[in-house]
């Protein structure tokens, strides 16, 4: 049973090793896919096509430059998901008393004693406050929302999932860059599919295409993975927009099929807020507002509003 029971951890941690890896090669994967687009949709078509001279060129000319608009917003997002920290426990962090009981007591603003809650650090010793909870690989207590990620090693706050083509965590810190991302992707995508279809229709037509067989199969390639990329993106982009209408992330809607309300959910406004901040000028560029990190405190990743009315509703 133990060199059973040993085996299977060396397993998993040689597939959590193996997606750090993956998570690299992905990075250079998406800068290949943005090489051949580059290649087949400036250098191969429209950027040629601006000295054709009329409409033509006109129509060149918008292309490109919307492509290129998309393409800094996409490798901005991108990159700015790649390098923020999605948000990690502060050293001896310790949850506040109306924090984690739901009591409206503010004047008791001094946080809690571990020893009041643990026997031995891993176990609950309050049945009545489940919502405390610990971390038995991290050795500390967990904030609301916190889960432990095996690929990082760490917990992450209001932790999102593990995503292996930014090679980084998608938590409270970066989930708005992460939907910045996927937003200006699909529209990247779906901008060069739709420019490139002209071009891919007559690959299987009688129509005469200009170009070597390179620049011709380059185009190919770079319609198909754009398409492919966009229909995709699309079903993700889809299925983030309703979790941040609803305020959960994709491992709380998972763990929660079970509850008929969600004591985070205050409305789609604020909802949205949580995560977009409410000046509306940093909506669409993956940063906030200094004012926006002082007002509200769901940005940080330790402190999030609920409804008073609901009990408390916390996952391991």
């Amino acid at each position: 049973m133990y060199r059973s029971g040993a085996i299977m951890a060396w397993n998993v941690f040689r597939f959590c090793t193996a997606l750090r890896g993956l998570g690299s090669i992905m990075i250079l994967l998406v800068l290949g896919v943005v090489g051949v687009t580059y290649y087949a949709l400036v250098l191969s078509n429209y950027g040629p096509a601006l000295y054709d001279g009329g409409l033509g060129s006109v129509t060149a000319l918008s292309v490109l430059i919307l492509f290129h608009f998309l393409l800094l917003m996409l490798l901005w997002s991108y990159f700015t998901v790649v390098f923020t920290d999605p948000g990690s426990v502060p050293p001896n962090w310790r949850p506040v008393l109306d924090e984690e009981r739901g009591d409206a007591n503010d004047d008791d603003s001094e946080p809690l004693n571990a020893s009041e809650y643990y026997n031995g650090g891993s176990v609950p010793a309050d049945a009545t406050n489940p919502r405390i909870r610990y971390c038995r690989k991290c050795n500390h207590l967990k904030p609301p929302r916190c889960h432990h990620c095996s690929v990082c090693g760490k917990c992450v706050l209001k932790m999102d999932h593990h995503c292996v083509w930014v090679v980084n965590c998608v938590g409270s810190l970066n989930y708005k860059y992460f939907l910045l991302f996927l937003f200006y992707t699909f529209l990247e995508t779906s901008l060069v599919y739709l420019s490139l279809l002209p071009q891919f229709i007559a690959f299987f037509t009688d129509e005469e295409i200009e170009g070597t067989p390179s620049m011709l199969a380059t185009t190919f390639l770079a319609f198909v993975l754009n398409l492919a990329f966009a229909l995709s993106v699309l079903g993700f982009l889809i299925m983030h927009v309703s979790l941040v209408a609803g305020n959960t992330t994709t491992i709380e809607a998972y763990e929660k099929k079970t509850t008929p309300k969600w004591r985070y959910d205050l409305g789609r406004k604020r909802n949205f807020e949580q995560v977009f901040g409410t000046d509306k000028l940093y909506w669409f560029i993956p940063s906030y507002s200094e004012e926006d990190l002082r007002r509200i405190p769901a940005l940080q990743g330790l402190e999030f509003p609920s409804k008073p009315d609901l009990d408390a509703q916390e996952f391991c």
